[in-house]
């Protein structure tokens, strides 16, 4: 067997013991373009072999996805089957896992109007809330990986001849998640440790607001009372722990709704269903976003804020220092899972509720009384530079500096 098969291996095996930690009778669902059966066969094998009652594969193909939005009649785009949102919930309610190679094309809806995108958008996360509610919640173990396809591939890897393309894909994607390690498993827990050694002095210093200051940001964010710092793992309603992305280099937490003022702007593209925006920024007033700019995809960005009342108000902010394995590489991946463990990142939308104490156990209501916010999207967008600092506010006032020149100035 060469090296790349016993690395796919080796990949696939780190996926089901670290990323859904899947245990035995736990059924599994995979979610995976057609383009990636090699390394889906070998994740299907790994699931029986720790002991899956049963694993069901989903297949994805971007070429369908984008027919629906091209060929179906107007009323269809404001259609999605209840018959698959009852499937999904009684999955995770059974004590199903979910592992997604995530991987759409960057360019999948290029030319398409946005306003349809939109439409098909806002009716799948409408039929979806109860389950995505259930993400959000950390109800059961999930996650989302990488794998390449040519149209991804070819995007970030466009200064490569065409036939290396691929090839140099999939050495990112191991490098990025320690796969050429003797022992990715083992590897993957220290680096499980450290993050939870961050987590740690930030739940304990407790910060009142973070105070961000870059070219074109000067930000200030409130933070929650009982606000919680995760990262690296957490645990579903059964106390299983997993890795919801992989690769992953963040800590996050919850930012007050009503409490960021001040502009922001991004540092790298982001992809939003399928359509590129880049070069944008935002200006806060009391939480909410009351202007905004864009050089590229300005329409895609304005439906987006569209969508409900709370994709104008943020949902998670995550710090990753500017020095870290995937912003070392110096190339913007066009796929959020990648981009945003490789820069500081904040997100619109919904928030996540385990990131308050208690905070999956409360409503909607008695979530945002409590500074928490909702929405259909949670779309995260990357903030990170070399220039960064961030200052923490302690609750008497005093200012303390987390990042200097993009990188931590705390000590873990």
């Amino acid at each position: 067997m060469d090296n790349f098969l016993v690395n796919l291996e080796k990949y696939a095996e780190l996926v089901v013991k670290i990323g859904v930690n899947l245990t035995k009778g736990q059924d599994l669902m995979i979610e995976s373009p057609i383009e990636c059966l090699d390394l889906t066969r070998l994740i299907v094998k790994k699931a029986y072999e720790a002991g899956a009652n049963y694993v069901q594969v989903n297949w994805q193909d971007d070429f369908l996805t984008r027919a629906r939005l091209e060929t179906a009649h107007d009323d269809a785009l404001d259609y999605y089957p209840v018959w698959y949102t009852d499937m999904l919930e009684r999955f995770v309610e059974n004590g199903g896992a979910l592992l997604n190679i995530k991987v759409p094309d960057p360019d999948l809806y290029a030319g398409i109007d946005p306003s349809v995108i939109s439409r098909a958008s806002k009716a799948m996360a409408t039929a979806r809330s109860k389950y995505q509610n259930y993400v959000r919640t950390s109800t059961f173990s999930w996650c989302l990986i990488k794998a390449p396809t040519v149209a991804w591939a070819s995007k970030v890897y466009a200064d490569l001849p065409e036939e290396d393309r691929v090839d140099a894909m999939w050495d990112a994607i191991f490098r990025f998640n320690r796969v050429y390690e003797n022992d990715p498993v083992s590897a993957w827990r220290v680096h499980i440790e450290q993050l939870k050694r961050v987590r740690k002095v930030l739940n304990d210093k407790q910060y009142a607001a973070l105070q961000y200051r870059a070219a074109g940001t000067d930000l200030r964010i409130e933070l929650p009372d009982g606000h919680i710092w995760l990262g690296g793992d957490k645990a579903n309603a059964s106390g299983i722990r997993f890795v919801a992305n992989m690769p992953t280099e963040e800590v996050f937490t919850m930012p007050k709704r009503t409490g960021v003022n001040g502009t922001v702007s991004s540092t790298k593209p982001l992809n939003v269903n399928g359509a590129l925006v880049d070069k944008f920024s935002f200006r806060f007033e009391d939480g909410k976003v009351v202007d905004y700019k864009a050089e590229v995809g300005y329409e895609h960005l304005t439906r987006l804020l569209e969508m409900d009342e709370g994709a104008r108000y943020l949902g998670e902010v995550a710090l990753v220092p500017y020095d870290s394995p995937i912003s070392n590489v110096n190339r913007i991946f066009y796929n959020t899972g990648i981009d945003e463990n490789a820069s500081c990142h904040l997100a619109l939308g919904s928030c996540y509720p385990i990131n308050m104490k208690d905070g999956a156990s409360l409503s909607n209501e008695e979530l945002k009384a409590r500074g928490g916010n909702t929405s259909l999207i949670h779309v995260d967008f990357m903030i990170g530079t070399a220039d960064l600092e961030i200052d923490g506010v302690l609750q008497d006032g005093t200012l303390e500096p987390i990042f200097r020149e993009g990188n931590w100035a705390l000590s873990f």
